[in-house]
């Protein structure tokens, strides 16, 4: 494995995420492999991901030509742009992380993270968020996003990375269970 760790910069390369998204969405999985291997929420709309992309690139890691994962860098103004994402982006304007409100903050959205099946367990999800931090320390000062109480797999990679809870809370329209969790870069 020669594991690159890098930002999107071609078609090619949203294609291969959107990919990715498509076969770790629950549409795809079984109870039982989201149960162990974990899965993403949002399916993005290919130009979302596009414009996302041209604003500010996110973190790939690449094995040859093979995606292996990535990190989705979701700014503020795409609040909208994901409809299922409208209410997180809403609650995130009234918390606090390090003692200050996250509307007078410098942060953004980790949009979505996955590592392909064939690679997890090797340091793939670590080594895209190392790059993450080093990729976007200058512009921002943490990292914020929110995972499904069910995603034992994701929770547990995401605190192993450095990442803390700064709240929990239902959502009945949604069924889930949220961890709003957060890391300084």
């Amino acid at each position: 494995m020669s594991m690159q760790y890098t930002t999107v910069q071609q078609e090619q390369e949203i294609q291969q995420i959107l990919a990715l998204q498509a076969l770790n969405h629950p549409i795809a999985l079984s109870d039982t492999a989201m149960q162990k291997e974990g899965f993403v929420t949002v399916r993005h709309e290919p130009n979302v991901l596009r414009q996302m992309n041209a604003l500010y690139p996110s973190v790939i890691a690449v094995d040859g030509a093979q995606l292996a994962g990535y990190c989705l860098v979701m700014l503020r103004q795409f609040a909208e742009a994901v409809p299922v994402l409208v209410p997180m982006f809403n609650r995130l304007e009234s918390l606090t992380w390090n003692g200050k409100l996250l509307r007078e903050s410098r942060w953004f959205v980790m949009g979505q993270v996955c590592v392909a099946l064939g690679y997890r367990g090797q340091g793939v999800f670590d080594g895209m968020y190392a790059k993450l931090k080093e990729h976007c320390r200058a512009d921002f000062d943490f990292v914020v996003t929110q995972v499904a109480a069910r995603n034992a797999r994701s929770l547990r990679a995401h605190e192993r990375v450095g990442f803390e809870t700064v709240e929990i809370y239902p959502d009945a329209a949604a069924g889930e269970i949220w961890h709003v969790i957060a890391m300084d870069l």
